[in-house]
């Protein structure tokens, strides 16, 4: 009967685990790899087997953890190939700019606007166009000068969005590495306790990351406005909040040599960030809720109803395998397209339809 699977939960014991994993002794490969049908033990004889084997299994993944852990911190392996692609990116970004900055040199005279120096109004037209800020103080004119402007306006988007993501990867991994070896020196916990909660915690210190670094922008774009290009307090803080918005209204701008060379790197940095910094909010949310969910998946109380739905052979008991399925179901998981994939390789490699893969469907 569906009501002899329930137990209390202070009945719980070693015993219980046991026996769904008798259960689950249906599964696809047998734990130690080899196929079920050709073990010879009982089932006294797995029992003890399966216990000792976990025992020493568990040991030997927590030894191979701390090695792996401390190979991490000696090697930083991990941001080194960040670093590497992180580079790449910023030489692609590099060349894009680069690019720009001769095509809008070459067309200067078919831009209109409040100009200084040729090379930076290119480089600083190219900047503002990309990032969609367009002031308004350099305007194309010709068709020419419109259509490089169409062109790197939506190439530029394209290329702001795949260095923000690549700097963001790189930076979390830099932050999480330095972390990790900060707490193993100062807390008397393993490095894997420290690691693993560097895991669990990634889009916290991703949007802490992100919103320290948008306000050290902000702060530093009100003072040179302030300082070099003579602006009001409140005009300055204006133009900054159009600016990484990219409303860019054009009534406050940068209009100095000094300032537009400032501006090339400050307006794509602070503009990436704003963006970053609302891409890690919303995943901040996500996980939030997604942990939540996970959270009242593995509490609450089960039901007949769950036990029913839970049971997908309709035999009236629920296997082991069957409950993880149904919990991985609502914890929203896997869905039932995704079961139904798997269940469809499943039915291809067994090639003798006895329900159970053996070495002869393999051969």
């Amino acid at each position: 009967m569906i009501s002899n699977v329930m137990c209390p939960e202070e009945q719980v014991s070693c015993n219980h685990v046991l026996m769904a994993q008798d259960d689950a002794r249906q599964s696809l490969l047998s734990r130690n790899g080899v196929p079920a049908n050709f073990s010879g033990n009982t089932a006294l004889q797995r029992r003890k087997s399966w216990c000792g084997g976990t025992s020493a299994l568990l040991n030997k993944s927590i030894s191979l953890g701390e090695n792996n852990i401390q190979s991490l911190l000696r090697s930083g392996s991990s941001i080194d190939q960040q670093e590497i692609r992180f580079k790449q990116v910023f030489v692609l970004l590099v060349a894009y700019l680069g690019a720009g900055t001769v095509c809008f040199y070459l067309v200067r005279h078919q831009i209109e606007g409040k100009k200084t120096n040729g090379i930076f109004d290119a480089m600083y037209f190219c900047v503002v166009t990309m990032t969609t800020t367009g002031y308004g103080d350099l305007v194309p004119r010709s068709t020419l000068a419109k259509l490089i402007a169409c062109i790197y306006v939506f190439t530029g988007m394209a290329l702001a969005g795949f260095t923000l993501g690549k700097a963001a990867d790189y930076l979390v991994e830099k932050h999480e590495i330095l972390f990790v070896k900060a707490m193993s020196r100062i807390e008397k916990v393993g490095s894997a306790e420290i690691l693993k909660e560097a895991k669990e915690h990634k889009a916290k210190y991703k949007f802490l990351m992100s919103t320290v670094m948008l306000l050290v922008l902000i702060i530093v774009g009100i003072l040179f406005l302030i300082l070099v290009e003579k602006l009001q307090p409140v005009d300055a803080f204006y133009c900054v909040c159009s600016t990484i918005t990219t409303l860019g209204y054009g009534d406050e701008s940068f209009s100095t040599g000094v300032g537009r060379i400032f501006a090339v790197f400050w307006i794509l940095s602070s503009t990436l960030c704003l963006a970053q910094f609302f891409l890690c909010l919303t995943e901040l949310y996500t996980e939030s809720r997604q942990k939540s969910r996970i959270g009242r998946a593995l509490t609450r109380n089960l039901t007949f109803s769950d036990l029913e739905a839970a049971d997908l052979d309709h035999d009236r008991k629920v296997s082991a395998a069957e409950f993880i399925i149904y919990k991985l179901k609502e914890m929203g998981k896997i869905s039932n397209d995704d079961i139904s994939l798997i269940l469809e390789r499943f039915q291809k490699l067994d090639a003798d339809h006895s329900g159970t893969l053996t070495a002869t469907d393999m051969m």
